[in-house]
């Protein structure tokens, strides 16, 4: 029996080939290879999809992180608001900058950050709240930006996971001040490489990005600050601009086998993602949560399903952040999230068998672990 990818990048592909390949030749035919007219032409559009009025290609999501921050006046000393149990490059934007991240816990139901936690987190050394729209559903946005009002903050959301998501029936791109995306090759709208962008209505943000992914240059020769080497290729922005034309054709996969899921596995003692009344995600990963994970990832092993835990190690327990001096107490939430979290077999191209099969895999577990107990 065939073991089911936990996502098959070569089958998106394989399926928009001719007009990838198309996009490619297109831009080796056009002799320009940096920035130029694909890049500007794929901003245009991802601005227009996401409901914003400026979009900003950078070289990958963690640039696009920093750069918005840089962009909004973080700097030394600066504390930064960010979840918990989000991918470390959210917070390694933050001290890129010389900002603090203060990690708050997440609402446990959705895995999204807890907006009263945020309140209790806020100090006068606080100038951001950076929500990520994890696992492709929204953080509550209204609160946070009720929040940012109030005590005069900065909102950047990472929407790294959640490219065609919607909050409250409109889509996500400009509801903060600036929003930074990846295009990493397994998200829902990616590369075949790396990636990122930036969306804002915001238009001297998106022009200080502009200058600052581009060596902190206004005009040729000209270098007003010392910035970075961070530009979209065009190839990328190429191919981007391919898959933008089908991203909601995926994401209607990606809801239909989430659901499917989630039909299928309830009444079990799975622990299944909670969907918000205001909340249209796009199901970049399927997590579930069980007591017995490590055991549950070991079953389903076996019988030729392939799964990955987002996140294995939350950032404050990594090397990286030792000096902050947290440790599996200081989270408690998040540490047990940690734990019990895996991520099911997720993809635009994922078959119905394929779903079946996972289903049935996972209620034989759920069968064995109540009999242990």
């Amino acid at each position: 029996m065939t073991d089911i990818e936990f996502l098959d990048l070569r089958a998106a592909y394989i399926e928009l080939k001719a007009e990838i390949d198309q996009a490619v030749t297109r831009v080796f035919d056009s002799g320009w290879y940096v920035l130029g007219a694909e890049v500007e032409s794929f901003e245009n559009e991802f601005a227009a999809y996401c409901n914003a009025r400026y979009a900003v290609g950078v070289a990958n999501g963690l640039d696009a992180l920093h750069l918005a921050l840089l962009a909004v006046g973080i700097s030394a000393g600066d504390e930064v608001i960010v979840p918990s149990n989000a991918n470390i490059a959210t917070w390694l934007a933050i001290s890129h900058c010389g900002g603090i991240p203060v990690p708050v816990e997440p609402v446990e139901q959705t895995y999204n950050i807890d907006p009263s936690a945020v309140e209790q987190a806020i100090t006068k050394h606080t100038r951001a709240i950076l929500p990520v729209h994890l696992y492709g559903q929204s953080a509550d946005l209204d609160p946070l930006l009720a929040l940012a009002r109030k005590h005069d903050l900065h909102l950047i959301e990472d929407a790294a996971q959640a490219h065609g998501a919607s909050y409250r029936g409109r889509r996500l791109g400009a509801h903060g001040d600036v929003v930074a995306w990846s295009f990493y090759p397994s998200k829902n709208l990616g590369a075949l490489g790396d990636g990122g962008a930036i969306t804002t209505n915001n238009a001297s943000i998106a022009e200080r990005i502009r200058q600052l992914r581009n060596y902190g240059s206004p005009s040729k020769y000209v270098n007003a600050e010392k910035g970075f080497n961070s530009r979209l290729d065009p190839v990328q922005a190429a191919i981007l601009r391919v898959k933008l034309r089908h991203i909601d054709n995926w994401n209607k996969c990606l809801r239909r086998l989430a659901a499917f899921y989630l039909q299928g596995l309830a009444n079990t003692d799975f622990i299944l993602s909670h969907v918000e009344d205001w909340a249209d995600p796009v199901w970049h990963v399927f997590v579930l949560r069980h007591h017995q994970r490590d055991a549950l990832q070991r079953h389903l092993s076996k019988a030729g399903i392939n799964t990955l835990i987002h996140y294995p190690i939350p950032p404050h327990l990594q090397p990286a952040y030792c000096e902050a001096g947290f440790d599996a107490t200081s989270f408690p939430l998040t540490s047990r999230i940690a734990h019990q979290i895996l991520s099911l077999p997720m993809g635009p191209h994922i078959d119905s068998a394929a779903a079946e099969r996972v289903i049935e895999s996972g209620l034989s577990f759920a069968s064995q672990a109540v009999d242990i107990y």
